[in-house]
């Protein structure tokens, strides 16, 4: 998806995360991808270290695959988080075929 890194942004994604009942904290920590879920205790714990950019791209990454209860959204945070999951990219026929996956047909 493309969103503008401004703060202002990074609170939005940070508000779908506390209307979902999930603790988002920015911690220290030798984390590869930048950030660690423990799924069981609703905590997301992000690198500290990521400039803005990093931690927006990095809720954006965590949005599109951790499963929400939508109804817990408020209207602004559902619309914004309807828009990261229509832009998930959809895997073509080679990267399909390399995930073992079906490909979509067109």
């Amino acid at each position: 998806m493309n969103i503008k890194i401004t703060p202002n942004n990074l609170t939005k994604l940070e508000k779908i995360f506390e209307d979902a009942k999930y603790i988002l904290r920015f911690e220290k920590g030798s984390f590869t991808s930048g950030y660690c879920i423990l799924e069981d205790r609703k905590v997301v714990v992000i690198n500290k270290f990521l400039n803005l950019e990093g931690r927006i791209n990095t809720l954006l990454d965590i949005l599109s695959t951790l499963p929400l209860d939508e109804e817990l959204l408020t209207a602004e945070s559902h619309k914004l988080y309807k828009q990261i999951l229509n832009s998930k990219p959809v895997p073509d026929a080679d990267n399909a075929a390399a995930l073992g996956e079906e490909a979509p047909e067109n």
